[in-house]
């Protein structure tokens, strides 16, 4: 293993959450202004993940004011304090670069739910 290697592998997180692309995720992102730190969130449907293991980022889309805002985001940066899912949606695309043109009741996914053990008799 070259040093380059072990170096990434030092800064990699311990854990990382699982989700994947279709899923409504609320990413809290450390701001910092002046001699301040804060943490805010920014929320949104993930329409992309790329790369892997130290390199991996992924790019969350939501709509503010009627105008779409994309972010990408290194998966392992020290500037995310924690990533949540909201919810998980069920798609059959590994990108859902389609999103960028739809609007309104144009963006609505099929929302994925987990099936249980218990059986309804």
């Amino acid at each position: 293993m070259n040093t380059i290697d072990t170096i990434e592998k030092e800064q990699m997180k311990k854990t990382v959450p699982q989700f994947s692309v279709g899923d409504q995720v609320d990413v809290a992102v450390k701001i910092i202004e002046g001699d301040k730190e804060r943490i805010q969130i920014f929320g949104g449907l993930v329409i992309a993940k790329n790369g892997g293991g130290f390199k991996e980022t992924f790019t969350v889309r939501r709509i503010v004011q009627g105008e779409g805002v994309e972010r990408v985001f290194p998966v392992h940066s020290p500037k995310i304090a924690d990533i949540k899912v909201v919810k998980s949606n069920k798609i059959r695309r590994a990108k859902l670069y389609y999103m960028r043109n739809r609007t309104g009741k144009g963006t609505r996914l099929k929302e994925k739910f987990e099936k249980t053990g218990e059986t309804s008799s």
